[in-house]
């Protein structure tokens, strides 16, 4: 065989591992990540790991969502300085984070306005909850149920809001190279 052949032999069978590479990965989200429409959160850490080990049920937002469903939790690269938390800081002494990786799953049941009682509700009642979000008047509280863990984190970039992780996929299909 000539040395002509044998190079294009070898580009071919490296094209064919890329489009095999690809494929699985696809067949990978379609059938162990619940199809195409994957919907995820990107929450600071360490919170989005506090969901994942079912310490935190409630996160808390600025804006509410129409959206109920199952919900994948990516865990942002962005740290959050919690040093003055000193209850806080007891709850994640000995967890381990998974930076720029969706994590767990669950399902979005509810998101509630929070009023003055709610709040107070939280503060005197769950005080767990209370010191793992941001509870104050006019602000959401998304509630969690159903976690589960991922056996294998998904390495991805985060987004604002609600995305879906296929457009991600799809906007970068060199993730796989």
């Amino acid at each position: 065989m000539g040395l002509m052949k044998i190079l294009i032999l070898c580009q071919d069978l490296e094209i064919y591992q890329n489009l095999v590479k690809r494929l699985v990965f696809l067949v990978f989200l379609f059938y162990n990540l619940g199809g195409d429409d994957m919907r995820v959160l990107s929450i600071k850490e360490p919170f989005a790991t506090l969901i994942k080990d079912g310490v935190k049920r409630i996160e808390t937002r600025s804006w509410k969502t129409n959206y109920r469903g199952e919900l994948y939790i990516h865990a942002s690269l962005t740290k959050t300085d919690i040093t003055d938390r000193h209850e806080l800081l007891e709850l994640v002494k000995d967890k381990t984070f998974s930076y720029g990786y969706i994590i767990c799953k669950c399902k979005l049941k509810d998101c509630v306005y929070m009023t003055k009682d709610f709040v107070e509700d939280i503060r005197s009642n769950h005080r767990q909850e209370y010191i793992c979000g941001m509870y104050t008047v006019g602000r959401y509280a998304w509630v969690l149920d159903e976690v589960e863990i991922l056996d294998k984190p998904i390495l991805a970039k985060g987004k604002l809001g609600i995305w879906k992780y296929d457009e991600y996929f799809f906007d970068n299909p060199n993730i796989l190279c």
